[in-house]
């Protein structure tokens, strides 16, 4: 296939989110972020293990397929890029062709189908997705009891204080100071459009992503580099937390 042959398979599944380079073709030249997203990769590249080879990969709303190639191109073995979008899914599969990228293979599903991929993964790439959903907390304990044996990468929008609230261990009901503070763990709840985008459900605090990222069974390893962070399995820290939590009646919390 000529570059005018990419050229022209390309603008026919347009309009493209992700700027890849097809042997020469661009597919997002204009793109609002500029190149994007390998300008962003640049930013927090170093937090990735440089080489994975003989790796599994994950890619959670893979979009065109740029993270997978970028793991495949660092030696993973095995690379599965999932997203909801037919249309994205299109474009990173041709991608995948023009760029003869073996051993990436693209899957329509979601995040809350995790559990029927049946495989486990040495590296789960969540980027651009929790802000997104309706159920933030589920998709991270999906994602962990399912699919993550090691490693996560992971991003979403924040905004707030750099700063991150030393939590007590417990509070007593009639303390509410705490809460006040703008470094307390916080997510603010998108009712109707932000950015003129209705799919923005969530913008949480760096407390509040982290302290999530806790309570879901993974331990920040390294970052935010640019709103990203290098996670890694570890034990879910209390027995409320969980898919399978059980959680207390009104009464018992009130108490």
């Amino acid at each position: 296939m000529n570059a005018a042959q990419i050229a022209q398979k390309a603008e026919g599944l347009g309009p493209w989110f992700q700027n890849l380079d097809l042997c020469g073709v661009a597919t997002a030249p204009g793109h609002f972020l500029g190149d994007y997203p390998a300008d962003k990769f640049a930013r927090f590249a170093h937090l990735v293990p440089e080489d994975l080879t003989g790796k599994s990969v994950l890619d959670i709303g893979c979009n065109a397929g740029f993270y997978s190639f970028e793991m495949r191109r660092r030696g993973a073995a095995r690379v599965l890029g999932i997203d909801t979008d037919a249309r994205y899914l299109a474009q990173a599969r041709f991608a995948a062709e023009v760029l003869d990228m073996s051993g990436v293979e693209f899957r329509q599903t979601g995040v809350y189908d995790v559990g029927a991929l049946g495989e486990r993964f040495d590296l789960v790439i969540f980027m651009g997705v929790l802000y997104h959903l309706r159920h933030p907390l589920l998709a991270l304990d999906l994602i962990r009891e399912h699919v993550a044996d090691d490693l996560m990468l992971f991003q979403t929008l924040t905004r707030g204080p750099d700063s991150v609230a030393v939590q007590a261990p417990d509070y007593d009901f009639s303390e509410d100071a705490h809460f006040q503070r703008p470094d307390w763990p916080r997510m603010a709840f998108v009712e109707h459009e932000w950015a003129h985008d209705w799919t923005n459900w969530w913008v949480p605090n760096r407390a509040g992503v982290e302290a999530m990222l806790r309570a879901s069974g993974f331990a920040v390893e390294s970052g935010p580099a640019d709103e990203v962070y290098l996670c890694r399995t570890a034990e879910v820290p209390f027995a409320k937390y969980g898919p399978h939590a059980v959680y207390p009646s009104q009464g018992d919390a009130a108490r």
